[in-house]
């Protein structure tokens, strides 16, 4: 096992390059499985997620072939149905994308249930739902999810309950060939169900209204290949962002649509920092005080729930009495008691966490979650002293070459192997 060690109190300052957004590349990646024949994907960032999606992949019978470190050439058209290993479909949210590329493909499917972070209670019903309407019986027996139509998916008219992003693409990617016209009302709006969209489309698909509250998928034949470039990650985006303005730094962020941050923008301009926005980059610095500032996590062009933990060390470090409202997730504050380590005055009353700013200072933390580990290392560069990170594999899930990134700006942070085996115990 390894931790990251980091010696906080200096300011990031430079240039950081922002990779492919990983919300977008695991559905296409699991999206290649409706396709005979080549994709080749761009822009793939370079993190364990992804790594992951490849192998489930391979094993089902796809050829993968790397043709640089962020770029990827799938052809799927040998893929056998049901085949995905349990042991890593269990261990990723979007292996659950499968379900819906199966359907798709082959009219019925058969996937373990998916892993990915703990935020309490993320059910399916929404997919399972979408599915019955395509014309498909779905059920989850022996913790696989069972789906299989007769006579071919058919088009029909899906209304969420609420809107899920996991359940807009899935039935997405089920009815690219399904007969007819299917509708998706109160469908998910964020960018990277726009981006798959728009692969498929690239593909063959006849897809419209993705980024609307209504998708029409008009079902075709088959779909063909294509060369695909992924959308920049605006969650690594605003990470660094806050990162900036935490560490009192001058960062420009490079390789990203500043449109997508403009919800981030805008909270961090309420604070009190400073935020510039060209055609592909936004430059971010702060050198006064914090202000305080409430949020609340929504759906896309809301608050995003994954840059919820991030700001928390804002509101941490600000003057006054900050809130922070969780209502996309039910158990989004497991991280509040690692900043209780840290010295944070925080109290939590169900999705409500209110924070008196005052700072923080070093301690031995754990990530118990992808960003809620992000949130932990921005802690770590912005307070003076040594923090250490541990159970980092869930940080690398979603961000590439985060230390060498870091580094590059002026971080003293560093990847130490653990040698305790009771501390690494304890971090687990």
């Amino acid at each position: 096992m390894e931790k990251f060690v980091i010696h906080g109190g200096r300011p990031l300052v430079g240039e950081i390059e922002i990779s492919g957004m990983k919300n977008a590349a695991l559905p296409i990646l699991m999206g290649c499985v409706l396709v005979k024949g080549e994709c080749i994907i761009e822009n793939l960032p370079e993190i364990h997620d992804v790594t992951v999606s490849l192998q489930i992949l391979e094993a089902m019978g796809a050829t993968v072939r790397m043709l640089d470190r962020n770029t990827v050439a799938i052809d799927a058209s040998n893929v056998r149905y049901g085949t995905a290993p349990l042991e890593l479909v269990n261990t990723i949210r979007a292996s659950y994308y499968l379900m819906g590329a199966e359907l798709g493909r082959f009219g019925k499917t058969h996937v373990g249930y998916p892993g990915g972070c703990d935020f309490g209670v993320r059910p399916i019903d929404q997919h399972l739902k979408g599915f019955k309407v395509l014309g498909a019986d779905a059920e989850i027996v022996n913790g696989y999810v069972d789906a299989e139509t007769e006579d071919g998916l058919v088009g029909g008219h899906i209304f969420f309950d609420l809107v899920s992003v996991g359940a807009t693409i899935n039935v997405m990617l089920a009815a690219c060939m399904a007969k007819g016209m299917t509708e998706i009302e109160n469908a998910a709006k964020e960018p990277h169900v726009v981006d798959l969209a728009n692969f498929l489309n690239a593909c063959g698909a006849d897809i419209k209204g993705a980024g609307t509250d209504t998708i029409r998928i008009n079902g075709v034949e088959r779909l063909h290949g294509c060369s695909y470039a992924i959308i920049p990650d605006m969650i690594e985006a605003g990470t660094y962002m806050i990162a900036a303005a935490a560490t009192r730094g001058d960062l420009t962020i490079t390789n990203v649509i500043p449109k997508h941050l403009d919800c981030v923008s805008a909270k961090m301009r309420e604070m009190g920092v400073t935020v510039e926005e060209g055609d592909e980059w936004v430059r971010v610095s702060h050198k006064g005080e914090l202000t305080a500032a409430n949020v609340k996590t929504q759906p896309y062009p809301g608050y995003p729930t994954d840059m919820q933990p991030q700001i928390s060390i804002l509101m941490c470090l600000a003057k006054g009495t900050s809130t922070l409202k969780e209502s996309v997730f039910d158990n989004r504050f497991r991280y509040i008691d690692e900043l209780l380590r840290m010295g944070a005055n925080v109290k939590v009353d169900g999705k409500m966490a209110t924070f008196e700013g005052g700072g923080l200072s070093a301690a031995r933390v754990r990530a118990v979650d992808l960003r809620a580990g992000a949130a932990m290392v921005i802690a770590g560069l912005a307070i003076e002293g040594c923090t250490e990170v541990d159970n980092i594999r869930l940080i690398e899930r979603g961000y590439d070459h985060i230390i060498e990134k870091l580094q590059a700006v002026g971080a003293d942070i560093c990847r130490v192997e653990i040698k305790d085996v009771k501390a690494s115990a304890q971090a687990e």
